[in-house]
């Protein structure tokens, strides 16, 4: 019978990896895992307890409907890192700013985290996967202050570990921490995640482009020639487009498969929508260290220098050859005028 390897083992095992942490980081990602079993178990309900389901009447700090679950989801995940003590803070997209402990053993913590809750939280409603985007810093501030805005503002390149959980038709933890990535499936008979695809690695190649065509006309002319490029009948094309509308769940599908996901520039969001440091910079380590890219269309994600924590750019991320193939179209009509 081949042993099943729990993700509490697979830290533990792993340990070894991290000399300098002293057992911080294994803690830190116990807390994610306690949080992911709660959310999870909320996201199951969703249909069968009202007050789970639907708008909280409230906006995030980007001005977009705040759901139920997006409120919930927060709020899980910010109190199982306190109770670690290992965060001196959290940066969250659902607050317009970081949060900075300061008080108890927290102010000492070694790490920061940014975290999307609840990503593709519109879908709740309408049973389709949705996750949790989360990426682990060292601090930057002396152990023993309270955190500060230097401690956020990393370059993806400065991660120490990155993950997503993803709400499907079964829960997923994938994650890395510089060494690979792994991804565990949880088992609700027993309530704990066990290692189910050890050593992902995305294809160089893929068939499948996901982005939103129904903003076409916005597209800068690069997107819109690579689009067509997809669609050509030529060698093994035309490309099929998957877009569900969930950035986990479209990025974890192209993980397996291979593919490109983008989500450019547009007319109504010239900065792109999604954010940097929330989204992007997890997702890209994700990638890189599965073999793929990310880049806004022009530089890599991880290198970039954020500026500010709700920063947004867009994204280009997926297997190498496609993503490397859609730069080559912005490249070369970098020139042209976007048709805004």
């Amino acid at each position: 019978m081949t042993k099943v390897t729990t993700l509490g083992e697979f830290i533990v095992e792993r340990q070894a990896d991290f000399p300098f942490a002293k057992g911080e980081l294994s803690r830190l990602l116990s807390a994610i895992r306690l949080a992911a079993k709660v959310v999870n178990r909320e996201v199951n309900k969703a249909g069968l307890v009202d007050d789970i389901m639907g708008a909280a009447g409230s906006e995030n700090i980007q001005g977009e409907d705040q759901q139920k679950l997006d409120v919930y989801a927060n709020i899980q995940m910010i109190n199982a890192l306190r109770a670690q003590q290992e965060v001196c803070g959290i940066g969250s997209e659902e607050n317009e700013d970081f949060i900075a402990f300061d008080q108890g053993q927290s102010i000492w913590g070694k790490y920061i985290v940014m975290m999307d809750p609840l990503d593709g939280s519109s879908n709740i409603d309408v049973n389709v996967s949705i996750g949790t985007i989360f990426s682990i810093y060292r601090r930057k501030s002396k152990p023993g202050s309270v955190a500060e805005l230097q401690d956020f503002l990393q370059p993806g390149d400065d991660l120490v570990a990155a993950g997503y959980i993803i709400y499907g038709s079964s829960t997923m933890l994938v994650f890395s921490t510089g060494k690979g990535v792994n991804g565990f499936t949880l088992d609700p008979s027993i309530g704990v995640f066990c290692l189910s695809h050890p050593e992902m690695c995305i294809p160089e190649d893929g068939n499948i482009y996901s982005i939103n065509e129904g903003n076409y006309k916005q597209f800068p002319e690069g997107v819109k020639k690579y689009i067509k490029y997809c669609q050509e009948e030529e060698d093994d094309r035309p490309y099929t487009s998957r877009y569900i509308g969930s950035l986990v769940a479209d990025f974890h599908r192209n993980l397996i498969k291979g593919g490109v996901y983008i989500y450019p520039s547009t007319g109504k969001n010239p900065k792109g929508k999604l954010r940097l440091m929330y989204e992007n910079i997890p997702l890209a380590f994700l990638v890189e260290q599965a073999g793929g890219c990310a880049s806004d269309g022009k530089n890599r994600i991880l290198g970039i220098e954020p500026e500010e924590l709700h920063q947004r750019t867009p994204l280009f991320i997926g297997s190498k050859n496609m993503v490397k193939k859609a730069e080559e179209f912005m490249a070369e009509y970098s020139s042209v005028e976007a048709n805004y």
